[in-house]
């Protein structure tokens, strides 16, 4: 319900409790000053000057508005939380999972290039890596990789994103699959991802600051929308945060999703500037409570170190877990198995009937799908497996696509590459095989 501001008739003043609200201590000591002032100087015209606080009556109950979008949040055991985050990069993963992990993590990752030197000519490289991340894959590795899942680029890149996109991607599919011979059995470790576009993802709202007026970084949203992006990235007000401004912060990103209409929206938390875990998880639960089904909590921008850390990721995946309620039910926590992104249907079938067991309506009402997208210093392929096997023990298989989970990288496609290489050849191929995009 919409706060209504409690107004009082208080000596001929309205009063307006969404004010800032003075203890009534402080009323008492204006008004002691006031009538000293007078008894010591008079005829002084005090009024011009000083505008005197009106009494509040005791019959008024002045309180500040409670605020629903700042639930109470868990606090966070950094130390647990950072052990934990640490035991995901001991997980045994099998070859065959390995491989099936590369190709996922190929077809999670955002592209990215947030230069000041950024021109049409390196979007337009970017977008065609984007498209065909290995331009002689079929040759090497006898298939046709996925598309990466999104080019990301400042809103006046837009335009030419898009074209290049468009110019690209044929049919609107990022690939076209690999014929097989007669006779030929295909085999499910090699199965052919689905076809994608690649969407164009916009930076926005004063981007990395935030400091811009709310006018500012809203026409910035809008402008990027008009141009053709199908995704938007916000940065919160990391100053309004740690200031305790936490309607502020609510307000903004309300306006944000407003301003999206159907596009996709990534609130950036800036997690390196957060300083705590516990302010990792209020700024995670504030941006889930405003944002839709489907968007997104990001770590960081990649400007400012630390950016993406696995402890960060794991108390922004709890949160997104404790959002989506019975919705995760299914995800094994604590599994030191090997793990498989494409694990056979018996092993599955556990978890699926566990997470298709009807909810109450108190449940359904308040579950949010929410993804999440670790942006800023990931840049080897292992390291990618292991938010892979976050993902999976921590909020559920569900999560392991790339409508909600992404990879903010630009780096992070060429060793996924050289793994892949490796792992077909036996021998890693150089740095500058792969162009840079």
């Amino acid at each position: 319900m919409k706060h209504q501001p409690l107004k009082a008739a208080v000596g001929g003043t309205t009063l307006d409790t969404r004010a800032s609200i003075v203890p009534r201590s402080t009323f008492d000591k204006r008004r002691k000053w006031l009538l000293r002032s007078r008894l010591r100087f008079p005829g002084a015209d005090f009024d011009s000057h000083v505008r005197p606080t009106p009494r509040v009556p005791s019959c008024v109950r002045v309180c500040t508005p409670p605020l629903r979008f700042l639930m109470p949040s868990p606090t966070v055991d950094r130390v647990m939380a950072d052990a934990r985050a640490a035991s995901f990069a001991t997980r045994s993963i099998k070859a065959s999972a390995k491989l099936a992990g590369l190709r996922l993590a190929l077809s999670m990752v955002d592209l990215t290039t947030l230069e000041g030197a950024d021109s049409p000519e390196r979007v337009r490289a970017l977008c065609a890596k984007g498209v065909r991340p290995m331009s002689d894959d079929e040759a090497v590795l006898g298939e046709r990789l996925p598309s990466v899942a999104a080019v990301c680029v400042y809103p006046s890149m837009v335009p030419v994103a898009r074209d290049a996109i468009e110019r690209l991607q044929v049919g609107g599919t990022g690939f076209q699959p690999v014929a097989q011979s007669d006779g030929e059995e295909s085999d499910s470790s090699q199965a052919q991802p689905e076809p994608h576009r690649v969407r164009i993802a916009s930076v926005a709202t004063g981007f990395p600051s935030g400091q811009y007026s709310i006018g500012v970084r809203l026409r910035d949203v809008r402008e990027a929308v008009a141009a053709g992006a199908d995704e938007i990235d916000m940065v919160i007000n990391r100053g309004a945060f740690l200031s305790g401004r936490y309607d502020k912060v609510a307000d903004e990103i309300r306006c944000v999703v407003e301003a999206c209409g159907e596009v996709h929206l990534k609130v950036i938390l800036e997690t390196g500037e957060l300083e705590t875990y516990d302010n990792v998880r209020r700024a995670s639960d504030l941006a889930i409570e405003h944002i839709r089904d489907g968007d997104f909590i990001k770590t960081s921008t990649g400007k400012v170190q630390p950016a993406a850390t696995m402890g960060v990721s794991l108390v922004m995946l709890e949160a997104i877990r404790d959002a989506a309620g019975s919705l995760h039910r299914g995800s094994h926590h604590g599994d030191t198995e090997a793990w498989s992104p494409v694990a056979p249907a018996s092993s599955r079938s556990a978890q699926e009937n566990e997470a298709t067991k009807p909810r109450s309506d108190e449940e359904d009402h308040r579950a949010k799908v929410i993804g999440f997208k670790p942006a800023g210093g990931i840049r080897t392929a292992k390291a990618a497996l292991h938010y892979l096997c976050m993902v999976k023990e921590t909020v559920g298989g569900r999560w392991l696509t790339p409508e909600l989970f992404r990879f903010g990288a630009s780096s992070l496609v060429n060793d996924i590459l050289r793994q892949l290489v490796k792992e077909k050849t036996g021998r890693y191929p150089a740095w500058h095989d792969f162009g840079d995009g």
